[in-house]
């Protein structure tokens, strides 16, 4: 049996920011991305490319990274592992925020971290964050997360469904933060009960099924007539983004906490947000209903 090298992860994990890029500027059709190349001063460094000022993405970023060297105290106590350890960790990030609140925020992640113990795991998910919840694109969405968890038969998507849905909830405001999507972590071969190569090729058909994903969600609403309702609308979803990504998401903590890039970490922030006092939708909306569907344990499959 074939142990994964890491080598080839960081290869194919390069080679799937080109894809992606390319891709969404085709998607896009008039901005492109601009790359800025990046060193951390303890090991690593990556490749943090952002578009902007598009016809359908606003603001965005498709993030290659390869951090390692020792581990510090709080990231240690975080994941649970020896100080003493050094660690190398890479992975590709992604968040879209388009021009039109028709069209949802995206977000994936896919990353593997190792130790120098040995110890491995591989980490990542995928998930829709609409500013108006469509019912229609949310069943597509999540058709082509469950064709990629379980294209090898493993029953994931059951399971890493529910992992999204507890883990993209924003607990102060009771809400999670879109119509979530898969979300995995800390996953080795051995308690997977697969072999390497099969764990890998999983990772990968989550990496691929992004572009497909995501540009039908694009081709379904880019065109959709929208005013300033609607715009008012987005900056305030854009705020309860903004508020999960700073105070609870993990990976931006790590990254932080890891003496990462902080402009290639906080490139998840939106352009535009606003935070309005005690705002109140009007019943019978669509932000009232939108609100009503941001909620744990629905079956967007039907």
């Amino acid at each position: 049996m074939k142990t994964i090298q890491s080598s080839e992860i960081i290869a194919w994990f390069k080679g799937l920011q080109n894809d992606i890029c390319r891709d969404l500027e085709l998607i896009d059709g008039k901005a492109k991305f601009q790359e800025d190349l990046w060193e951390r001063p303890g090991g690593g460094g990556g490749r943090t490319r952002v578009i902007k000022g598009g016809k359908v993405i606003e603001k965005g970023g498709v993030n290659f990274s390869l951090v390692e060297g020792q581990l510090s105290e709080p990231m240690s106590k975080a994941l649970k592992v020896n100080a003493a350890d050094t660690f190398k960790a890479t992975g590709v990030s992604i968040v879209l925020h388009p021009k039109s609140p028709m069209v949802p925020i995206i977000h994936m992640n896919v990353r593997y971290f190792e130790l120098s113990s040995g110890e491995y795991w591989f980490g990542g998910g995928i998930d829709l964050t609409p500013h108006y919840v469509d019912k229609e694109a949310a069943k597509l969405f999540h058709s082509h997360l469950f064709d990629a968890c379980e294209n090898s038969k493993f029953g994931y998507y059951e399971r890493f469904k529910k992992w999204a849905d507890d883990y993209f909830f924003i607990p102060h405001r009771e809400e999670t933060r879109g119509i979530g999507g898969i979300f995995f972590d800390r996953l080795h071969h051995e308690k997977e009960g697969l072999n390497p190569d099969q764990l890998w090729h999983f990772v990968q058909d989550v990496g691929e099924s992004f572009i497909p994903a995501y540009k039908e969600q694009v081709l379904r609403a880019k065109d959709k007539d929208f005013g300033k309702q609607e715009l008012l609308w987005q900056r305030l979803r854009r705020g309860r983004y903004a508020e999960f990504n700073l105070v609870w998401d993990r990976g931006t903590k790590f990254g932080l906490e890891s003496n990462g890039r902080t402009e290639s970490i906080l490139m998840s922030l939106p352009p535009e947000a606003n935070w309005e006092y005690d705002h109140q939708v009007k019943e019978g909306s669509k932000e009232e209903e939108t609100l009503s569907l941001l909620k744990k344990g629905i079956n967007w499959l039907g």
